[in-house]
């Protein structure tokens, strides 16, 4: 037992550290994202745009110039789309797609699953410095009783501390988390539509 109360102690002040480290990967996490998806999505809502006019207008042929456009994920995939097309037709379009999509999810996902873990664990991470925080209080009210309750009082409000931090890593990381994840379904959802737009290209020409 009383090996135990040694490792709370201890533990108590590591945890601390372990919640700095993750705050710090966290941000650093989202400040990357936030930067390499601004782009991509500025590239991938001007893709959007484009392929709504081409709806709108019903002309298909202006997909051969938006396909151009090498900038943007939407814009390659529609290129090898179209390429793939005119060459073998409709047959094995889905799992063409279906491969552009796999290759370039890991880029656009960068991180985003040790974010997810941080935001999930943040929470226990600090609750467990708590518990560790208040059998440290408790035994050192066992060791000096003369001190009464305030020792045991300052302990238990020091340990408190870590749930607090714990939150305060845990709240921003899901909400980046999220933030992130739509981001990179817009982007997906994106990549379907210009699939979808090439099997009407496709059907229109009859290729």
């Amino acid at each position: 037992m009383d090996t135990l109360f040694k490792i709370a102690e201890g533990s108590a002040h590591a945890i601390l550290y372990i919640m700095a480290l993750m705050s710090v990967v966290s941000v650093a996490i989202m400040i990357e994202r936030y930067v390499a998806l601004k782009r991509i999505g500025s590239l991938s809502r001007k893709v959007a745009t484009d392929f709504k006019s081409v709806i709108a207008a019903q002309n298909l042929d202006a997909l051969e110039k938006v396909s151009e456009d090498s900038r943007s994920l939407e814009g390659r995939a529609l290129n090898y789309g179209l390429n793939f097309v005119k060459k073998n037709g409709t047959n094995g379009l889905d799992e063409l797609f279906n491969s552009f999509k796999t290759t370039e999810r890991p880029g656009l996902e960068k991180n985003l699953n040790l974010l997810g873990t941080i935001a999930s664990n943040a929470p226990y991470v600090g609750l467990l410095g708590t518990v560790m925080g208040i059998m440290k209080a408790f035994n050192d009210l066992a060791v000096a009783p003369g001190q009464g309750n305030e020792v045991v009082m300052a302990g238990i409000a020091h340990a408190l501390v870590s749930t607090a931090i714990g939150l305060a890593v845990a709240i921003p990381a899901v909400m980046a988390f999220n933030f992130f994840q739509k981001k990179v379904g817009l982007v997906l959802d994106n990549i379907d539509a210009a699939r979808d737009l090439c099997l009407a290209y496709t059907k229109s020409r009859k290729v």
